[in-house]
């Protein structure tokens, strides 16, 4: 769960800006897609959680449908490029995790849908 800063909390105005650099970064998670499952890999649940530094450092834990994901090597670098896109982002980091492992009940209800799966 991201949570801002001290600071955030106690300044409305820093909270607004909080909230507008996450949906930022939300936005560019969905332009990286699964290579072998047509759905980004946030609606896809892959994104188990996103933190936001004060100074602009994002840390993101991720895991992949499968540990034996052909693109385990690459994706994670994918992951952090777009992230380091977003403006006011000053760096990204992220890790590749297995616990929990991943099942399609983290999929959003829009990707399910577009997967014909509801």
């Amino acid at each position: 769960m991201t949570a801002p800063d001290a600071s955030a909390a106690d300044n409305p105005s820093a909270a607004a800006g909080h909230a507008d650099l996450e949906t930022r970064i939300v936005d560019a998670l969905r332009t990286v897609q699964d290579p072998e499952i047509p759905v980004n890999i946030y609606d896809l649940g892959l994104i188990y959680d996103r933190e936001i530094a004060g100074d602009g450092q994002v840390g993101i834990r991720m895991t992949l449908t499968a540990p034996a994901c052909p693109v385990a090597g690459t994706m994670p670098g994918m992951v952090e490029e777009a992230v380091r896109g977003v403006e006011g982002v000053s760096g990204a980091t992220v890790e590749l995790v297995w616990d929990p492992p991943w099942s399609m009940e983290r999929m959003s209800e829009e990707a399910r849908l577009e997967l014909g799966l509801l």
